[in-house]
């Protein structure tokens, strides 16, 4: 179980810390399928209608920026940081990991296990939390030697193709998985199949393998973005970091969400036991409590005992979405989590799994331009579409939701 590394010099931050969800301003709706622009350098466009086809910007080659040597993503010296308010509460492992993407889990590892690394001047360990403010030590990284890419086995091979099933956006830069439902990112205990360990397969000939920047629910199924190269994994995590990446959810909900259009707006701590981990709404000055704001939008109703909403997380905690919608009285449809509405029957022909869709994401692409993505509903949330009368083609509201 992880520790919490305390500070003593915290002091309180002015956040939003309205628990409640309130209306937001619906802004003047775009012309249905006009494209945004994507120039180089300008913001990510806001969620427009459906498009029928996504493509990867056209990116002339002397525009395009020079990938940065391995060694120059690294630090070299001793130095200092200061965890961010977007880092707040991420163990010291995924700390490093997004501060240096491609930087390998056992050099990781073994810098922290060494005590190279300092928290406020303290010796951590990898599982350990942090908290925004905190001062961390890093010593000089390097990358381990890349393993030799040989010829791929015939369960290799099988790998490649499931990924390649998958794939709904890819260049020389980037991948979007459309991940499905009960598949994890990451490893865990007693996880033996797994994306990052089906990435394996992937490895270039410099021996270099993709890398994750962002994760999803295990049971959540939809868009995960992929990094191909060192360069686009540094650019893509400081996206994130910046929140630069605009993110859609697609849920069912039981009962109508009033208002139609809300703000959600918490603080969310982890509650860790030895069977199970939760996040519960919290006060601001709580220990570990992170400030969370979701955007919903009411997309369509069945007979007003489940609604389809839209979802749009301006910051990412932990079951931000599930947690956020189970605080205002309408959990998501199969959440073993987070569904806590006594004596409440799942209408017949529904599974019940959860019904959570990471929808769309668009992010700036490293070498300019805009990644445009959008994942189709997963075989058991389109079941669900389809008894309940839905069209998954309806414009979707939560387009006219603010960017934070």
């Amino acid at each position: 179980m992880s520790r919490r590394i305390k500070r003593t010099d915290s002091k309180p931050r002015s956040r939003d810390e309205r628990g409640e969800s309130r209306p937001f301003k619906a802004r003047s709706t775009k012309k249905a399928g006009s494209r945004p622009g994507g120039k180089p350098g300008s913001k990510p466009p806001r969620f427009a209608g459906e498009r029928a086809e996504r493509r990867p910007p056209k990116i002339a080659p002397e525009k395009a920026a020079p990938e940065k040597p391995v060694e120059a993503l690294l630090p070299t010296k001793v130095q200092t940081v200061t965890v961010t308010a977007d880092e707040n509460n991420m163990r010291v492992d995924r700390f490093l990991e997004a501060r240096f993407p491609g930087l390998s889990f056992s050099h990781i590892q073994r810098v922290v296990r060494k005590g190279e690394l300092r928290v406020d001047g303290k010796r951590v360990d990898s599982k350990d939390r942090l908290e925004e403010g905190q001062s961390v030590r890093i010593p000089p990284l390097k990358l381990d030697a890349p393993k030799v890419v040989g010829e791929l086995s015939e369960a290799a091979q099988k790998t490649l193709k499931a990924l390649k099933e998958m794939t709904i956006w890819e260049d020389d830069d980037v991948l979007v998985l459309n991940k499905p439902a009960g598949l994890a990112v990451q490893g865990g205990s007693g996880m033996t199949r797994h994306i990052d360990q089906m990435l394996e397969v992937m490895r270039d000939a410099k021996g270099q393998k993709p890398r994750l920047v962002h994760r999803i629910d295990r049971e959540t199924s939809g868009c995960l973005l992929i990094a191909k190269t060192r360069f686009a994994a540094s650019h893509l995590t400081g996206a994130f970091r910046s929140r630069s990446a605009r993110k859609v959810y697609w849920a069912l909900v039981p009962g109508l969400p009033k208002p139609k259009q809300g703000r959600i707006s918490t603080f969310l701590a982890k509650e860790e036991s030895e069977d199970d981990t939760i996040m519960r709404i919290a006060q601001h000055g709580d220990e570990g409590a992170s400030h969370a704001v979701t955007y919903y939008a009411v997309v369509e109703t069945a007979g007003n005992k489940l609604t389809w909403v839209s979802l749009k997380p301006v910051t990412g905690r932990t079951h931000q979405l599930r947690a956020h919608m189970a605080h205002i009285g309408h959990p998501i449809i199969g959440d073993p989590k987070y569904f806590n509405i006594e004596n409440w029957e799942l209408p017949g022909g529904l599974q019940n799994r959860l019904h959570l869709l990471a929808r769309r994401i668009v992010i700036p692409h490293p070498r300019g331009g805009v990644i445009d993505a959008t994942a189709p509903l997963p075989p058991h949330m389109q079941q669900s579409w389809n008894l309940l009368g839905l069209d998954a083609s309806r414009f979707d509201p939560i387009e006219n939701a603010p960017e934070e």
